[in-house]
């Protein structure tokens, strides 16, 4: 009876564990539908306001369980020195990783570029959702990747303490 039992406990874990991988890698994450507009803008340095920018091959992923799980990739054929010249630079841009099923994102390979300056994080969108700005990294090959992260404002706030000077005031439930 006993061995019945802990089969039985055993055959539960293993399908809830499971359950729990299949949900977190790829339940949740849906294809975002390309715009072939205004899906890549970057943040100007005179207006401060996002501007789409010409791309191509535009592929994206996002969740509604979590504001940082957008991840996209595309072309493009605007190097990033001159977009330096017009829009604002993201500096303490960290990539994040994504499912291994979405093939064109690698985390490292985009950290990597830009840590030997084969590439250049810019700011995409501040507060896209309060407290996450969506990142956007040109790379000198013309390879374009895109995440949100959580910046400064968001770190304190969803940390639960007072709204730090400079930044906006969150919306009501944060």
């Amino acid at each position: 009876m006993g061995k019945l039992i802990g089969i039985g406990i055993l055959l539960c874990a293993l399908l809830a564990g499971g359950a729990m991988y299949y949900l977190q890698v790829y339940h949740f994450y849906e294809e975002v539908t390309s715009t072939g507009t205004d899906d890549v803008q970057l943040t100007a340095i005179a207006s401060g306001t996002p501007e789409p920018i010409i791309y191509q091959d535009f592929q994206a992923i996002d969740a509604g369980s979590s504001p940082i799980r957008y991840r996209a990739c595309f072309s493009t054929e605007l190097s990033p020195a001159a977009l330096a010249e017009t829009y604002q630079i993201y500096e303490d841009a960290e990539p994040l990783t994504a499912p291994g099923w979405f093939d064109c994102f690698d985390a490292e390979a985009v950290g990597g570029a830009l840590e030997d300056g084969s590439a250049l994080a810019f700011l995409g969108v501040e507060n896209v959702l309060y407290g996450i700005d969506r990142v956007v990294v040109i790379t000198d090959e013309g390879k374009g990747y895109a995440w949100q992260q959580i910046n400064a404002c968001g770190e304190v706030v969803f940390d639960g303490n007072p709204v730090p000077e400079g930044c906006p005031e969150p919306p009501q439930g944060i």
